[in-house]
């Protein structure tokens, strides 16, 4: 496969869709109250585009997720000696870990281009079919959230992964006829958030399905002071060592921390952070030494305190802290959950003795631990 005059570095991505109408179910929110909040692992419009300069464009800049990048280099590596375009790839994970990242990387290594668009977008078959058609040999095609495709535009996926071709349908009714359309062999990057909701047909078309998980603080540690060097900030190792210790481990939460610590320092320091002025900051926007926010305390003081250990329904703590249900089950309990602070029983949810600690509290002798025995 000869090189392509035209690249678009994966830094700078354009997206090449159009966004859905506002009345369009393709508008599906995110999840209620994640875009407010400072520990959000999913990305505002606004911060997409600070984004795109703080994203790694080689495989060697990227930091973490060690196996995938082992699968990749060899993957993409293996596709350049025979000149032809990568198999399809499949990143799983949750939000905010390097997906769309991974997708650009991939086109420069191989000195493509990329096309991004998103499963939302895509309505209709023809939608898609129009983006196949127009790309060229070796293009990767990145669709983010593609557990969100339609059917109608997944059979028209199919063939065009495992064949590159397209079906099209001229006319209607009995004069109706099926023609079919050679493509350029081109490699398809799809993200999720969530596999399960993957139909297996489309599932199974991958070549490699990576799935990423959250990063170490010490991997945190080095995309912060990366990010920091690229935004100008004046950092020291404490100061980027704090940022990464509450930043859930994700990648995006701590850039957001970053900033955020970066403008209190300019504002009521001397410009540079340090462990007391990245503390004091991040203190001031309720991010506590866990990666807690008002809310996740909230949810635990409520536990806690108002319901004194015992089991309490999802409804109920719904209300307790102003939040729909829905809200406090897939944004706020999860990281509760991974954290070891909160426990789903068949009762209710229930506060860990860990989750006493961290408020100062004393557990009682009947607060049940993660391993079904009682804390005492």
């Amino acid at each position: 496969m000869s090189p392509r005059r035209e690249t678009l570095p994966p830094s700078e991505p354009v997206r090449t869709e159009p966004p859905p109408p506002e009345n369009s179910p393709a508008r599906e929110a995110s999840p209620p109250g994640s875009p407010s909040r400072i520990l959000a692992p999913e990305a505002e419009p606004v911060e997409m585009a600070e984004e795109v300069g703080l994203r790694p464009r080689r495989l060697a800049e990227f930091v973490g997720q060690a196996q995938v990048k082992n699968h990749l280099s060899i993957l993409l590596e293996a596709a350049r000696r025979r000149e032809q375009a990568a198999d399809h790839l499949l990143f799983a994970g949750p939000p905010g870990l390097g997906k769309t990242s991974l997708a650009g990387i991939v086109a420069t290594e191989m000195g493509v281009g990329l096309r991004i668009t998103s499963g939302p977008a895509l309505l209709r078959g023809g939608d898609l079919a129009a983006i196949l058609s127009d790309l060229r040999e070796g293009d990767v095609l990145f669709i983010d959230e593609v557990h969100r495709l339609g059917r109608a535009v997944e059979e028209v996926l199919y063939p065009a992964m495992e064949d590159f071709q397209l079906d099209i349908v001229i006319g209607k009714g009995p004069t109706a006829r099926s023609i079919r359309l050679d493509l350029p062999r081109f490699t398809l990057v799809a993200a999720t958030t969530r596999t399960g909701l993957m139909t297996g047909p489309l599932r199974d078309r991958f070549g490699l399905v990576a799935r990423l998980d959250y990063y170490d603080p010490s991997e945190l540690e080095a995309i912060v002071s990366r990010a920091a060097r690229i935004l100008g900030v004046d950092i020291d190792q404490a100061g980027a060592a704090e940022i990464a210790r509450r930043s859930r481990g994700t990648p995006r939460i701590a850039n957001r921390l970053l900033r955020r610590v970066r403008d209190f320092a300019e504002v009521r320091g001397n410009g540079r952070v340090t462990l007391d002025s990245a503390a004091q900051g991040l203190a001031l926007f309720g991010v506590d030494d866990l990666g807690l926010d008002k809310v996740d305390r909230a949810i635990l003081e409520a536990l806690c305190r108002r319901f004194s250990g015992r089991p309490v329904g999802l409804s109920t703590l719904a209300v307790c802290v102003g939040e729909e249900p829905e809200t406090v089950e897939d944004v706020y309990e999860p990281f509760l959950l991974q954290q070891g602070l909160l426990m789903r029983t068949a009762r209710g949810r229930v506060a860990t003795p860990a989750a006493w600690a961290h408020l100062g509290l004393t557990a009682p002798p009947e607060v049940p631990t993660l391993f079904g025995q009682v804390g005492h």
